[in-house]
């Protein structure tokens, strides 16, 4: 009987200790990264941006909460929220007061499917079925239906009240220190909510610095930000791929960019034109899979500095 049962028996225990650690410990584990992005026009001073993104705030999280509001200390020139603050229907009080501190410095949001939509479980494996089959959210799924809604009006107005500007589907601009910043904003591409149309034609002549900020990283969007000749993009909404293998990465990016670029800095080419694109690997999961197994949650500190 030893015999038989001696190894499922251990790869069972193994298990269970890998879930205890993916949820209890690294889920919890916060990270700061710091990239450095040549980007800038010559003569411009350096600008640190901090990234922020998939809060998926659920009521209760003391230490992310905590932690977010730690993140003022960093004092950035300026910060950009890629969306998908809730993952629960009552988290935007919460998700307000973590932000609040941040708030006071200038910024920008872009919102995702969660900020519209509550989470519904789902078994994960769907997230490999998916990326075999090419079909992610609403680009090849069908409609959802009993979606619960979100109250994402009450987050828009917080954000809209803190002087956040809104970037869905838009353009906004930011001044920093007499520098025009221009941000040009896409709605959540994984839902099918994004309109380039309306912002096309790429930077202003008048912005001193132009950049792109969407949600999902879906390649039409990278395609399209690329060809228009943005010189930086800033997305979310991958999680990193948020259980992955050691020594190889992530298995899924939950949309059509491939697992190389799951998170961090790398660029994009399109039309003969070369981006950077920076994906943050967020600071949260879904309620129902509250896991990360190598990949912790982090929010990105950009130094902008001169091309090369």
């Amino acid at each position: 009987m030893r015999a038989r049962y001696g190894v499922p028996l251990s790869i069972a225990a193994a298990g269970a200790a890998g879930l205890v650690y993916s949820a209890g410990f690294e889920a919890r584990s916060f990270r700061l990264r710091r990239v450095t992005v040549p980007v800038l026009p010559a003569g411009m001073r350096p600008l640190r941006v901090l990234q922020v993104s998939d809060i998926h705030m659920v009521g209760g999280q003391r230490k992310k909460q905590r932690w977010l509001r730690s993140l003022a200390g960093l004092r950035p020139d300026f910060v950009i929220n890629t969306g998908d603050n809730l993952s629960d229907p009552e988290g935007i009080p919460e998700v307000l007061d973590s932000l609040g501190p941040l708030m006071e410095f200038p910024g920008a949001y872009v919102f995702g499917s969660n900020d519209y939509y509550g989470p519904k479980l789902r078994n994960p494996a769907r997230y490999l079925f998916e990326r075999a089959q090419g079909r992610y959210g609403l680009n090849g799924n069908p409609p959802a239906v009993n979606a619960i809604h979100n109250p994402w009006e009450d987050l828009r107005d917080g954000f809209d009240a803190a002087g956040w500007l809104n970037l869905t589907n838009t353009r906004g601009t930011l001044k920093i220190e007499g520098a025009s910043i221009e941000l040009t904003g896409l709605d959540d591409p994984h839902i099918k909510r994004d309109r380039y149309a309306q912002v096309a034609g790429g930077p202003s002549a008048d912005a001193d610095f132009s950049m792109g900020v969407a949600h999902a990283p879906y390649l039409r969007v990278l395609d399209a930000f690329t060809a228009d000749d943005y010189p930086l993009i800033l997305a979310g909404h991958t999680h990193g791929g948020q259980l992955c293998l050691p020594f190889y990465g992530a298995f899924v990016t939950n949309c059509d960019l491939d697992t190389d670029r799951v998170k961090g800095l790398s660029t994009h080419t399109a039309e003969g034109r070369t981006a950077y694109l920076h994906v943050s690997a967020g600071c949260g999961t879904n309620r129902y899979t509250p896991v990360r197994f190598a990949c912790p949650p982090e929010v990105t500190l950009l130094t902008l500095v001169e091309r090369e």
